[in-house]
């Protein structure tokens, strides 16, 4: 195992060692309100793009508002400043994306991409499944310019989910009767999407991505009824095929970077999450590509502050995280690090805190302080979980745009991640 002290971009040298010719990056948080997590991993974004030549972004976001990201930093008809295209975010929780940590990392990345010819541009993109009317619309709006002749199919799914207008949820409980689910509606709409797709074009594309995430929504909201871990694998393994898609449409040379929380970026295997039938997108990554292709980071602190919103919906607050608990890897590292580091896992002598189960603590977009003596961890091997772990002793929280969540769908995140 290596330990850098981490003061410059120029210490994550030993990680962008270890990441070589890796074909996909993870970088992971331990909350989604952090500005150390955010403004580390903008430094070690900045290098891997700059230095290594990486293509794309892909968040734990949603597509069609990353794909305004995506057109504003490429200079793709899209807008001028990324942070409009931001603050546009409506979904709640926008602060994970809507912040000024986000938007100085996207205003850096169109100049970057202002000096370089459209086809070596690097994108932003979103992978999660929740948009769900917002996806329908953009699948509108390009089939009524481009190809009327599909809007039947787009129509015929639209109606079937009309009946519970924005809350996708009530759809979810009415589809335990085999007549409420939408099934074959959505299925059609999507055959059709991807035969238009075979065609070049980044239009076509998102189209096609749009139709992928009406569909990943419709099985993510069906499985969620019935609890347990099939929605979150559903919305895990619709992130890996996003991912994989992009991967294909940026060409036999594309390499991505994933940002997105530590719960997503783990090796699930590594955790009591394989125990409860769980995957998640760094296992399928490494069991899809290999794991010389694959290098996750993950984050965590020992204390500080993060933005978090007390209960589903509710607006977000600047809360406290007070030191991690006895026998946690938060506590462990507090005792043995620099304020700051970067660890890289491998070689045969690694102390036992990076090969023991030990609780690692998670804190989602719902959170409560109250709740760290007997929640907010996972049991985790760190080093199999990982293949390098940021460390930052203690964090401040982030700087939220002035975005606002519109009523209606909310994020349904399990267990708040």
């Amino acid at each position: 195992m290596l330990v850098q002290r981490l003061g410059a971009p120029s210490d994550f040298d030993p990680l962008l060692e270890r990441i070589r010719d890796a074909r996909i990056v993870m970088i992971g948080e331990s909350t989604h309100g952090t500005y150390d997590y955010y403004r580390l991993r903008e430094q070690l974004t900045r290098r891997l793009v700059a230095e290594l030549g990486f293509s794309f972004v892909a968040v734990e976001g949603d597509w069609p508002d990353c794909e305004r990201v995506h057109r504003s930093v490429t200079a793709a008809d899209g807008l001028a400043d990324p942070r409009s295209a931001l603050e546009l975010f409506e979904r709640w929780p926008t602060w994970m994306w809507a912040n000024a940590e986000v938007a100085r990392f996207a205003r850096w990345l169109r100049a970057w991409n202002s000096e370089r010819p459209e086809d070596r541009r690097t994108g932003f993109h979103g992978l999660d499944v929740y948009s769900l009317w917002e996806s329908m619309q953009a699948i509108f709006d390009y089939l009524g310019e481009e190809d009327p002749t599909s809007l039947e199919a787009a129509q015929e799914a639209y109606r079937c989910f009309e009946p519970y207008g924005r809350k996708p949820e009530e759809y979810g409980d009415a589809s335990r009767f085999v007549s409420a689910r939408c099934e074959e509606e959505v299925v059609r709409l999507l055959t059709r999407t991807r035969e238009q797709a075979a065609a070049d074009g980044p239009d076509r594309f998102s189209t096609w991505q749009n139709a992928e995430v009406v569909a990943g929504a419709e099985r993510y909201y069906r499985a969620m009824v019935g609890g347990g871990p099939e929605s979150w694998n559903v919305r895990d393994v619709h992130m890996a095929d996003t991912l994989d898609r992009l991967l294909d449409l940026h060409g036999p040379d594309a390499r991505a970077v994933v940002w997105a929380h530590n719960t997503h970026v783990g090796d699930a295997r590594a955790t009591d999450m394989a125990d409860a039938g769980m995957t998640n997108l760094g296992q399928l990554a490494r069991e899809r590509h290999g794991t010389d292709d694959v290098v996750l980071v993950g984050f965590g602190s020992y204390r500080g502050t993060t933005v978090a919103a007390p209960r589903w919906g509710s607006p977000p607050e600047v809360m406290v995280v007070p030191p991690a608990r006895p026998g946690s890897v938060e506590r462990r590292l507090h005792e043995l690090m620099p304020d700051r580091a970067v660890l890289v896992f491998g070689g045969p002598d690694q102390p036992g805190w990076v090969t023991d189960q030990l609780d690692h603590r998670a804190i989602g977009v719902v959170y409560d302080p109250s709740f760290e003596s007997w929640g907010n961890y996972v049991p985790t091997r760190l080093g199999e979980r990982y293949d390098a772990f940021v460390w930052c002793d203690e964090t401040r929280a982030l700087h939220p745009l002035p975005a606002e969540a519109a009523p209606g769908e909310l994020e349904t995140y399990p267990a708040g991640v």
